[in-house]
């Protein structure tokens, strides 16, 4: 009788354990944006509705604090890891015990130089498509006209830095009338998007020779719009401004006619995981190495305020 019960237990613990909620952890490269505030905002919502614990860590833009924070997941055998990486090299070692741990781990929104047999997939925009989509526009706004450009771009070593740049290039390929005269780093800051602007502002003639400035994200370029009026002159008139992410704050911007466009980067990246997750863990299920989220390019033509009033409540 007594084997009996113990059997009996040993199944209802079995059942209760197969029943526990999954514990996620998640490495966040920090809230240097708005956009990245969104993300974990709506990470949190997902790990929420869906019933799992999520493990939160935030790196504050250090690499080295996310592979640590991954190191500790690890060693608490979560299910899962999410991690938004900070830079894309570096990461063979810690997705190595990872998957020797036999925990599935997923990219969101950024791109590793590992071998992808290290992570389960990827949750993202295509980066360069997001760039050329810009300059695109960029081209066919100004035209014939000569435009001095200026970048600002995103923190040093990062896939949205790299790929943003090489897709804007693209985007302005065979027009010589566009030329990018100055680029330089903002870290995909407000604070230091307006202090290389205003850099930029004092090299070309006072900002009287720039035509237009190309930011990696929103945040550098409502930094950037700042600098630029407090130099005397008009964002989105004397200087056009097109940068990307689609955030509250520059709709906002676009409505005040004082930025030009923005094309948008969704910050639910959490919930495509979420769903590969959910069928790995059902049956071992691989998804695609890269589940592409939509780029979609916004003008002033596109009611910005009712933009604005759409997504100021997501947590940006």
């Amino acid at each position: 009788m007594k084997t009996l019960l113990s059997t009996a237990a040993l199944v209802a613990l079995g059942a209760t354990s197969a029943m526990a909620e999954k514990v996620v952890g998640f490495s966040q490269i920090g809230s240097e944006s708005g956009w990245r505030a969104a993300e974990t905002t709506l990470t949190r919502q997902q790990a929420e509705e869906r019933g799992y614990q999520l493990q939160f860590s935030d790196a504050q833009q250090r690499q080295e604090n996310q592979i640590a924070a991954i190191r500790s997941f690890v060693a608490q055998g979560v299910d899962a890891i999410l991690i938004a990486p900070v830079v894309a090299t570096g990461w063979d070692s810690v997705l190595q015990e990872a998957k020797e741990a036999e925990i599935p781990v997923v990219l969101l929104d950024r791109m590793v130089d590992s071998d992808p047999s290290l992570y389960l997939t990827a949750v993202g925009s295509n980066l360069v498509h997001e760039g050329e989509v810009a300059g695109k526009w960029l081209a066919e706004t100004v035209g014939d006209r000569d435009c001095r450009i200026v970048e600002l771009q995103g923190t040093t070593g990062s896939s949205p830095a790299i790929d943003r740049k090489k897709g804007f290039e693209q985007g302005i390929a065979g027009h010589d009338n566009l030329q990018i005269v100055q680029s330089q780093t903002g870290d995909f800051t407000r604070s230091l998007g307006k202090e290389v602007m205003e850099s930029f502002i004092q090299a070309e003639n006072g900002g009287k020779d720039i035509c237009a400035l190309y930011a990696h994200n929103d945040d550098m370029a409502v930094g950037a719009i700042q600098a630029i009026k407090e130099a005397g002159l008009k964002p989105g008139t004397d200087i056009l401004v097109v940068s990307i992410d689609g955030v509250p704050d520059i709709f906002k911007a676009m409505a005040d006619g004082e930025a030009n466009a923005t094309v948008e980067l969704t910050p639910n990246m959490a919930g495509p995981a979420f769903d590969a997750l959910e069928a790995w863990w059902a049956d071992g299920s691989e998804p695609a190495k890269f589940l592409q989220t939509e780029s979609r390019l916004f003008t002033q033509s596109d009611d910005p305020a009712g933009q604005y009033e759409a997504r100021k409540g997501l947590g940006y």
